[in-house]
């Protein structure tokens, strides 16, 4: 409640109220946070506790992961374990540096407990990533790393260009991650075609030396494109499927949040609980992949639900923006 009532509310207050300015603040002041050794164990014990699982290969100390897009340059790598996160996704990162959309490009709907972005893969390239991962050395967590198209690459070219990504990052990620259904990227989703698909995953699989590969998708697909994505993905070897990305669905918003949901871009957070859970279901009863549960988890109810349905792991964004560290430590003490 302390981080209700104090701390997300300075934070909401930050920057005059600008979210995004509110997030690069918080990601530095995380980043100091992570050069405080013993500061960062102590936390760590507090709000960790789980049972370390072993899943794609990996072995995670806690089931609950940090989501792409929280931490797209891996500027506080050391500081996220502290929160008791059993593994940490940057990304989503590009083989070209890009600003992405202009601003403003995030939005929060607090009676909605959701968040509206369309911030366009803005990072600093997969080169300098690299470099970030170099310099931090080996973590405490498994670190995935999300991977999109550069938005100057015609999506002719896209295989290439996520190619150049994946081989300059592949010493350092422990898996990859590979995002075709972000809403942001003009054409992007076009890759989660069966036959787009296919080519893509079958040069980055082979690409990968047997680093796990992931796919995320979309929660705005139909059962049938769902399962297509499932064929390719187990004739191709993918180790498994991140369920979900962001929404175009406005359904479920609060009337309060009617004007702000207008904006375009991708919806995260509460309304996007059920959907998520869906496709994490009809995933887990397709497929024997392991599947990691991500979208609109809020309380340790929702994880557990997530879990009953198949996930073998979950990641916060959202949730964690509007609930906290106490979350994490929560559904890390689940049983």
């Amino acid at each position: 409640m302390v981080y209700q009532h104090v701390v997300r509310r300075a934070l909401f207050r930050m920057g005059g109220g600008d979210p995004e300015i509110a997030h690069e603040r918080t990601v530095a002041t995380l980043a100091r946070l992570g050069t405080l050794r013993p500061v960062t164990a102590a936390m760590r014990r507090f709000y960790g506790g789980a049972s370390p699982r072993t899943v794609f290969g990996l072995r995670f100390p806690g089931p609950v992961g940090l989501a792409a897009g929280v931490d797209k340059n891996g500027v506080a790598l050391r500081g996220w374990p502290a929160f008791g996160f059993g593994f940490v996704e940057v990304g989503t990162v590009t083989q070209h540096p890009q600003a992405g959309n202009p601003r403003p490009r995030l939005y929060r709907l607090p009676a909605s407990e959701a968040v509206i972005n369309r911030m366009g893969f803005n990072n600093l390239g997969a080169a300098a990533l690299a470099e970030r991962l170099r310099r931090v050395g080996p973590s405490p967590v498994p670190v995935g790393v999300s991977i999109g198209k550069s938005k100057v690459t015609p999506v002719s070219s896209a295989v290439a260009d996520y190619l150049a990504s994946l081989r300059l990052l592949l010493p350092y990620a422990d898996y990859f991650a590979v995002n075709v259904s972000s809403p942001n990227t003009p054409g992007l989703r076009g890759l989660q075609d069966r036959s787009s698909l296919d080519s893509l995953l079958g040069e980055l699989v082979g690409a990968a030396e047997g680093r796990p590969l992931l796919l995320k998708i979309a929660p705005d697909l139909s059962w049938g494109a769902v399962e297509d994505v499932l064929d390719v993905c187990s004739s191709r070897g993918v180790a498994g499927l991140i369920a979900t990305n962001t929404t175009l669905s406005r359904s479920g918003l609060a009337v309060e949040d009617a004007a702000v949901g207008e904006q375009a871009g991708g919806l995260s957070g509460r309304p996007l609980t059920a959907r998520a859970l869906e496709v994490v279901s009809f995933v887990a009863k397709q497929t024997s992949l392991p599947v990691i549960g991500v979208g609109g988890i809020h309380t340790p109810d929702d994880a557990l639900r997530m879990f009953d349905a198949g996930a073998s792991l979950v990641q916060l964004y959202t949730g964690f923006i509007y609930h906290g560290p106490g979350l994490v430590r929560r559904i890390n003490r689940l049983r």
